[in-house]
Order: structure tokens, then sequence, then C-alpha cells
């Protein structure tokens, strides 16, 4: 035990990452800018041909550093897991999707696992920071390294470190965003919790591996369950003809108690969406079934179909229907300033549209091509023209390099997810916006100013 921590505290350790996409780059980063040599390795070969060329293909990665740490031999990025045996520590950040029946996929996890067991050695630190459920570092993870006869806590060391990257986020950072760690052992949290103090400003130690695989399906379970209390609010408020915009905003006031969260067409992105389901999976087998998460996936999972109820009834003050309309989409990432699109509700709508024979198109700063079931499309070039044809422009990701003004001055109708327009008072007239009261508002009323009938925004 005295070795590696003499080796990581020196810094004169080699740290591995597997999984070099929005979790494992970052990370290395962090490592080689602490003074560590890297190991980066990923088997998209066009991914480590980039980085040998010195290119980043993650926005918060710097080309120039990964350009001199490649130059320099820190960093060295490859599709060969045989330099695992020069490593000191392994951190794992491989995906952890799941599969159509909505089970957890951890078979990136088992790959790993298995090219890390053919070239464990004595005195090496490996830490899983892929989420999953509790319990796969120690019923999965162990027991395969375990049997190459080196005993964990001695001879080797394993703990669960749960990543919390949020891409696009610059004021929270691989660094400054607080780090847990657990480990098998008390001598594994020990070595784990070392390690990353070299490059993390704060690093918290748990109890057990599972408690810090818990940690990290809390911290998502909580936001999906939030959003899609917040997302269900916007419907109410629709039907009540409230701008929720304006409740949150009201009730943020309070300085205890309450934490805003704000309505969209959806959850998007690798964790929100996917996390709580590993816990909910997990514990089908306890016989116990997680209902705040399934309900939470219901309604925000219902949220495209939403949208595309609002759109439909935007067309229709102009008696048009959502067939043969021209409808532009702006944005198609997850959230905004990001160029993921994993999960994107955007796809989802898009989707919805076309299947309802839209002539769609859609423009994304972060996104130049789409995948669309089957098709491939480009991101359409955003000026006055292109926006001024449309019969409907939806704001389904809010980036910052949209000048919703300028937008809202050229396009014939909005339906604005994301509150982008918030400011806009002086085109009301023509934005639709997710939440803000619009059904209540959208009245016909008769001479006599009595008798009102109001739209229809729940989802078919």
């Amino acid at each position: 035990m005295d070795a590696i921590k003499t080796i990581i505290e020196s810094r004169k350790a080699t740290a591995a990452v597997i999984g070099l996409g929005y979790v494992g780059l970052p990370l290395a980063v962090e490592m080689l800018a602490a003074g560590f040599n890297v190991i980066g390795i990923d088997l998209d070969r066009n991914k480590i041909a980039a980085l040998k060329q010195g290119k980043s293909y993650i926005l918060d990665v710097d080309d120039q550093l990964i350009s001199s740490a490649v130059t320099s031999g820190q960093f060295y990025p490859t599709s060969d897991f045989g330099n695992l045996a020069k490593a000191d520590t392994v951190s794992i950040c491989v995906p952890t999707p799941l599969s159509k029946s909505r089970d957890p996929d951890i078979s990136f996890i088992l790959a790993a696992t298995e090219e890390i067991r053919k070239y464990l050695h004595k005195d090496q630190l490996i830490v899983l920071e892929s989420t999953t459920y509790p319990g796969t570092t120690e019923e999965l993870i162990l027991p395969e390294l375990g049997s190459s006869g080196l005993r964990v806590g001695s001879d080797f060391y394993l703990a669960f470190s749960p990543e919390r990257i949020d891409p696009g986020n610059k004021a929270f950072t691989t660094r400054n965003t607080p780090k847990i760690v657990g480990g098998v052992t008390p001598e594994c949290t020990e070595i784990a919790h070392l390690f990353y103090s070299q490059f993390i400003d704060k690093v918290f130690p748990v109890t057990s591996t599972k408690c810090a695989e818990m940690v990290k399906l809390l911290e998502n379970t909580f936001r999906s369950v939030n959003i899609g209390m917040v997302n269900e609010m916007a419907q109410m408020c629709d039907l009540l003809g409230v701008d929720v915009y304006e409740v949150i905003d009201a009730a943020a006031t309070k300085p205890f108690g309450f934490i805003p969260f704000y309505p969209g067409p959806g959850l998007g992105g690798h964790c929100i969406p996917i996390d709580p389901h590993y816990l909910a999976w997990k514990l089908k087998a306890l016989n116990f079934q997680a209902r705040f998460i399934e309900l939470a996936s219901e309604i925000n999972g219902m949220m495209p179909a939403v949208v595309t109820s609002l759109v439909a009834d935007g067309l229709n003050r102009s008696a048009k229907s959502i067939r043969n309309s021209k409808i532009l989409v702006l944005g198609v990432a997850y959230k905004k300033n990001v160029s993921d699109c994993r999960e994107s509700p955007a796809l989802d709508v898009m989707r919805m549209l076309s299947e309802k024979g839209a002539d769609l198109i859609y423009n994304d700063p972060y996104v130049p091509t789409l995948r669309l079931g089957k098709t491939i499309i480009n991101s359409t070039e955003l000026n006055s023209d292109s926006i001024a044809m449309q019969d409907c422009v939806i704001i389904l990701t809010d980036h910052s390099d949209y000048d919703f003004k300028n937008i809202a001055a050229t396009a014939q109708l909005i339906i604005d997810t994301r509150n982008a327009t918030k400011d806009l008072h002086m085109f009301t007239n023509h934005i639709l916006k997710l939440g803000a009261g619009n059904n209540a508002r959208a009245i016909s009323q008769h001479e006599d100013g009595h008798e009102r009938a109001s739209l229809n925004l729940t989802a078919h």
C-alpha cells in the first residue's frame, strides 16, 4: 500500500482512462494538468485518430491542450488494452445505456473489466465511474478481478466514484465539482481518495461502493422526479391560463424549502432519462416498485406529444394542419450550448411531426448533421428568409447563439418550449409557450362575451 501511495503523491503514477467521451476525456485532461502521464483507451478509432492529431471532439476540451500533451508524450491515446499493463490507476468511463426493454446494458463495463483482468497487477487502483445499479462494483467487477489471485485491499484496490460531469457548464467543471469515492475496503477508499485528491478540489469518501453508486442515482432521480412534477404543472397552468414560469419565479423568492425546476419538451442526455431506471430495475428483484421513478418517466416521456399537440393548436389558428406545413426546429441537442443529442426530446418531437406529414427542417449550430430514423439530414442555414417562409418555428433547444428577438420578428408562428422568448412581450400574438397559459387564453368568444371554448393541449 505504501508503494502506490508514494507514486500517487509524487504524481509519477501512470493513469489509464477507458472511454474517452464526455466523461473520460475531461477526466484525463485534469489528470494531465496535475502532472500524471495518461493512457487514454477507446475502441472508436476515429476518436483516437483525432486525439493523436491534437484535435478534441469535446467542446469543453481545448485542442491546444490535447496537442501539447500528445506531442510531449504525456498523453497516449490508443485502442490497445495491452497498455493497461503499464498503468498504476485505471478509471472506467464507458457508456451504460438501457436496452430496448429498459433494462440496464452493462456490457461495456463487463468488456472493460475483462480487459483489465488480463493486465491486472499488484499495487493497481481500479475505479468505476460509469453510472450503474447499486451492487455492480462488488457483485460483477470484484469477482472478475479477484479471480486473478490478487487480493482486493492489499494487492489491488477497487472503488466506485460516480461521474458528475455537466457538459457545457463553465462554472462547474470536472476539477471543482466535488467527487464521491467509495471503496470495497477501507484501504480501497483511502487509495481512491488519495488519487482523486491530486486533481479534484474536494473529494468526499463514503463507506462502500454501493453507497457511492446510490449517490449518483439519487442525484438524477431527484432531478427526474422534480422535472416530471414541473412538466405536469406546466400542463395544469396551460389549462388554468397561468404562466408557469411566472409561478416558478415567484415561488423561488422563498429563501428556504424550494428549488426551482423548469419545464421543457422532455428529458435528454445520457444521465437523467436513464439513471433512475437502473435503480427501478434493481429494486424489482427485491419486489419493490419505484413508483415515483415510473410516474416521472411517464410524464417526462409524454412531453414530446404535448409539444406536438401545441404545434397542431398553433397552426390551427391559421386554419393549417401539421401535414404539409413547413416547420423549422431550432436546436436538436438535449441542452443548450452542447452537441450531444443522446436521448434528446427534439428527436421524438421531430419524429412525431414527420409521421404527421410535416415538411420538416432543423437548425443547430452544434449539430451539423442528424440521423432521424434511417434518414441523415443536415442543419439548414438560418436567416430571415428561411425563417419567414416557415409556417411554424419550434424552439426545442435555447442555444445562446440564437437571436430570439430577430427570430420572433420574422417568424409567422413560434412554439417556445424553453421560455426563450420570455422578454419578447411585443410578439405575444404569434408566440405560444409551453406552460404559459396559452390554452385558456387562446379562446373563441361569442358576441355576448360569455361562452368560451378552449383548445386541448393534452397529449393524444
